[in-house]
């Protein structure tokens, strides 16, 4: 399993939480005892999985959970007693931050955890699906400027443009996003 943050104030809080993450594959996770320095190990490492027990020194804690969501791809997990959750519960679930109410059992507790790294597994592969797609995007684009050059400069149609491209990427036995750069390239040497 990946990295695990644990911010939290409280001493035996600290013991339990960190011994079921550790139950659950979660190696040593790293315990913070301040919102500010949660904020500043974030922003140093990648965390797969972020538990924050309220209250903390230096703020509540929603407002860490709202920043860790919107920063990183880790899953959050807020712990909260009963009074204060009723008021959190619906802008941490629209944020996708898990509300665990205080106390709560080892099971809820544990199936809370899973669902955080669920999420985090989900987000993960969503956003390698997003960069595969814009590198996709980015090689249509260069073609299409290509086929462009060809028009415009080549005196060639669209249909012969991408025939040009093809037959080329075919017969040297290359991509054609390099054949479309060589292209570029040899029409304006700038680009």
């Amino acid at each position: 399993m990946g990295r695990a943050l644990i911010v939290s104030a409280g001493a035996s809080s600290n013991e339990y939480i960190s011994a079921r993450l550790t139950e659950l594959g979660y190696a040593r996770p790293l315990i913070v005892p301040s919102a500010a320095e949660a904020r500043r190990r974030m922003l140093e490492s990648d965390f797969e999985l972020i538990v924050v027990n309220a209250p903390l020194p230096d703020e509540f804690g929603h407002e860490l959970c709202a920043d860790a969501v919107e920063k990183t791809d880790a899953g959050v997990v807020f712990l909260a007693k009963a009074a204060v959750a009723e008021q959190l519960l619906t802008p941490l679930s629209e944020q996708g931050v898990l509300l665990v109410t205080k106390p709560f059992s080892n099971t809820f507790f544990l199936q809370a955890i899973h669902m955080a790294a669920a999420s985090n597994h989900r987000l993960l592969l969503l956003r390698q699906e997003n960069q595969r797609l814009q590198e996709k995007l980015a090689q249509v684009r260069l073609v299409s400027r290509a086929k462009c050059c060809l028009i415009e400069l080549g005196h060639m149609t669209e249909a012969e443009a991408h025939r040009c491209i093809e037959k080329k990427a075919m017969d040297t036995r290359r991509d054609r996003t390099e054949v479309a750069q060589e292209i570029l390239d040899s029409y304006d040497p700038a680009q």
